[in-house]
């Protein structure tokens, strides 16, 4: 089991590697094209140093109050010249985006309108450099998911209306670049359940693409510990692993 915390970081990373490349080959795609995100939440500022010496340039969290203690000390223990991309994935709460905004590179859970009208005001207001974003999609419908509400897309104009509308809002803020979609697939025992949804998210980018082409479509971010494989044949382009990475995390 790659999860297996008797194994190394190192040995979990190449294996999940591994994983992602020969997902990406039965899918006919190039391996090159998949960028893994750690999931480093809960984990301390020592497994991650591990896991970037090891080659990982990708790190996730999910928590503001996380990244803000951990990613200073973080950064100064790495080679500058090759610094990491930390990608907030969790959801962000419009109040915590000025805390945020100078640690990350990309936040991917960008689900309503307000907030990436809070994150474009606050980059212009404190000279801050464009951030990319991708739109957190809740594709399968689930009232627990947070996201643009897109379940039913493919049937219900009005739905891809709405979301059309918000993507155009967006995209005219100059503080921040739509890059992509990102969506949480809901938590089964057989990862071909999620098939449909990471399916349903490739197909709603390609819309978008036709009908929104000024927008640099160019990432899905879809996929997880326990189904990434399945995501990449889908078409990811991001995938975000914690526990097959870093192992069980230990909290509190």
């Amino acid at each position: 089991m790659t999860n297996d915390n008797r194994m190394t970081i190192e040995t979990r990373l190449q294996t999940v590697q591994n994983r992602i490349a020969d997902a990406a080959l039965r899918a006919g795609r190039n391996p090159a094209n998949v960028t893994l995100v750690g999931v480093s939440k809960f984990h301390p500022v020592a497994e991650m140093l591990t896991a970037y010496r090891a080659g990982l340039r990708h790190f996730g969290e999910n928590r503001v109050e996380e990244i803000t203690a951990k990613i200073p000390d973080f950064l100064a223990q790495i080679d500058p010249a090759d610094p990491p991309d930390i990608h907030m994935i969790g959801r962000l709460q419009s109040r915590k985006v000025p805390q945020l905004l100078p640690h990350v590179q990309m936040i991917e859970s960008v689900d309503t309108v307000k907030l990436a009208l809070r994150i474009n005001r606050i980059i212009h207001r404190d000279d801050l450099p464009q951030m990319p974003v991708l739109l957190e999609c809740n594709i399968s419908g689930e009232a627990s998911k947070a996201g643009f509400p897109v379940f039913g897309w493919e049937t219900d104009e009005a739905v891809r209306a709405a979301f059309c509308a918000a993507v155009e809002e967006i995209r005219v803020q100059t503080g921040i670049e739509i890059r992509g979609l990102m969506t949480m697939a809901p938590i089964v025992d057989d990862p071909e359940e999620t098939r449909p949804i990471f399916a349903g998210l490739r197909r709603l980018m390609a819309f978008c693409a036709e009908r929104i082409p000024q927008v640099k479509w160019e990432h899905l971010s879809m996929g997880m510990t326990d189904d990434f494989e399945t995501a990449v044949e889908e078409g990811a382009t991001i995938v975000r692993v914690g526990r097959a990475i870093f192992g069980k995390r230990e909290i509190g």
